[in-house]
């Protein structure tokens, strides 16, 4: 898919790898709709920054567990700037705890937030792609859903689970020409990654990840725009982790 005039609503893209996501398809051409919690200082930076390189960008406040807000994000992605192309569902967040430790509201909050949103949100856009000809669906998952990570049962869980929604819609939607794809990033520089201490930090890249750094944002946003402008590309997942989950042990 040529991204030109083309139009994109990425969930929580004002910041993080989100943020990313965004600079990296609004630089292929692509009008930009921010869907977030909070659509005030970070938002406003990326849609100035997106503005500044002559691009249309719409901030849409939403509560993405909630089914309305996520029909809510794609209707009014469509009203203000004509139609969509393109779905990434990035909003996410972290889920700490053991078993015994997550009580049921956390459980099913993550579960609400990181797959049933990718339900709701792939429904509602669903008419509108095939409006549009086609389109993409982006997922993004974790090297925590495809290796399990322990004190995260719940976020690892609910990661773990969208390759295989990833490949079963991509199957339901390949007669519309709407691929869906998934990204799995590692250990990225990002304010979600904070909360590691430098010790774990520098035990991380030294002995867990191959190529002994963390990565970058923008190295998980061209992989999405990769996966966009490559019309051959569906049901698959690419893991961008500096080789971490090639590891047997670490």
């Amino acid at each position: 898919m040529d991204l030109q005039g083309k139009v994109a609503l990425v969930t929580g893209g004002s910041q993080g790898i989100g943020a990313a996501i965004v600079a990296a398809l609004a630089e292929r051409g692509a009008a930009i709709a921010i869907a977030a919690r909070h659509v005030d200082g970070p938002a406003q930076n990326v849609q100035a920054a997106v503005a500044a390189g002559g691009q249309k960008c719409l901030l849409l406040a939403a509560d993405l567990v909630k089914p309305e807000d996520c029909a809510f994000v794609v209707d009014q992605t469509v009203r203000e700037l004509g139609r969509l192309d393109v779905l990434v569902h990035n909003a996410g967040g972290p889920s700490i705890g053991k078993v015994e430790d997550v009580t049921a509201e956390q459980w099913l909050d993550t579960m609400a937030l990181h797959v049933n949103a990718n339900f709701f949100l792939a429904k509602a856009a669903l008419p509108h792609l095939r409006n549009s000809g086609g389109g993409c669906i982006i997922t993004v998952s974790s090297t925590a859903g495809i290796r399990g990570v322990s004190g995260a049962i719940a976020y690892a869980t609910a990661k773990g689970a969208l390759p295989q929604f990833t490949r079963s819609l991509a199957k339901d939607l390949a007669d519309d020409n709407i691929r869906v794809n998934c990204v799995a990033p590692g250990v990225i520089t990002t304010r979600f990654h904070d909360s590691l201490l430098a010790e774990r930090r520098k035990y991380n890249c030294e002995h867990r990840i191959p190529l002994h750094r963390e990565g970058r944002p923008d190295e998980v946003g061209h992989a999405v725009a990769f996966l966009i402008e490559n019309d051959y590309i569906t049901g698959e997942t690419i893991v961008i982790d500096g080789g971490l989950s090639s590891r047997i042990t670490g």
